[in-house]
């Protein structure tokens, strides 16, 4: 697959081109950083699955209208930077996404920009001054199908194993809603896998809906949960 290589003044974190092994682009170091630091694998096309922290584990969000001010920024930045989102869960002291970039820049700057364009606001509305999130953003490419629903429904689960929503439809906060109810947003597009799923919208939510009545496979968490700190492909193994 193509790559069109990071424009001139792009996020210093550099990319990747689609001829290399992402496992092996994944063991690259940052030599500048002094300590070792995965490459962010970023392919136009390829799904990606970003966390994002706050730091020190303190709460990102206090109020409705923090997680409302939140979704502007993100439709914004994706909007900005040609990004499309797929799913997404505002957790309280946490942020999942999954999106595809169309450009090898396109998850740096959204992320950037959606980070302190928010930001902004936060300390703005709580009076507050200093960093809100933790570091770097992490994400790892999603390379097969199996494991996009899986990353879906580990996004859209988020709430319920965390006991603040008995399912994921009571969750206001998620995409849940639209991937499976079709309600409106103005956030969400489907990747093709979604739209394989039937032939109607209505058949798609229904066959969506399917997939979080079984639990989703403890090996598969696991492998989403290393992949989010190793920034590898789930199921691989960075060592």
């Amino acid at each position: 697959m193509p790559h069109s290589g990071s424009e001139p003044g792009s996020d210093p974190d550099f990319y990747v081109d689609w001829g290399d092994s992402l496992l092996d682009l994944a063991r690259r170091y940052d030599q500048d950083s002094g300590m070792p630091r995965p490459a962010r694998i970023c392919v136009p096309g390829i799904p990606l699955h970003i966390v994002q922290r706050g730091n020190d584990r303190q709460e990102c969000f206090r109020q409705r209208g923090d997680y409302l001010r939140y979704l502007g920024c993100l439709a914004k930045s994706a909007k900005q930077y040609d990004a499309q989102v797929h799913a997404y869960v505002l957790m309280t002291n946490h942020v999942h996404l999954l999106i595809t970039p169309s450009h090898d820049y396109s998850a740096s700057r959204m992320m950037q920009n959606l980070g302190s364009s928010y930001v902004l606001a936060f300390n703005r509305v709580h009076e507050r001054t200093g960093t809100l999130w933790e570091g770097r953003f992490r994400s790892f490419p999603v390379t097969t199908e199996n494991y996009l629903f899986a990353c879906y429904r580990y996004i859209e689960l988020n709430p319920v194993w965390a006991g603040i929503a008995k399912s994921p439809d009571k969750y206001p906060w998620s995409s849940y809603r639209t991937n499976a109810l079709g309600a409106p947003n103005a956030i969400v597009q489907p990747r093709e896998e979604w739209i394989d799923l039937g032939h109607t919208a209505k058949k798609r939510c229904e066959r969506y809906q399917q997939l979080f009545n079984t639990v989703l496979d403890e090996r598969m968490v696991a492998e989403i949960r290393a992949s989010i700190k190793s920034g590898s492909e789930p199921g691989s193994d960075p060592g």
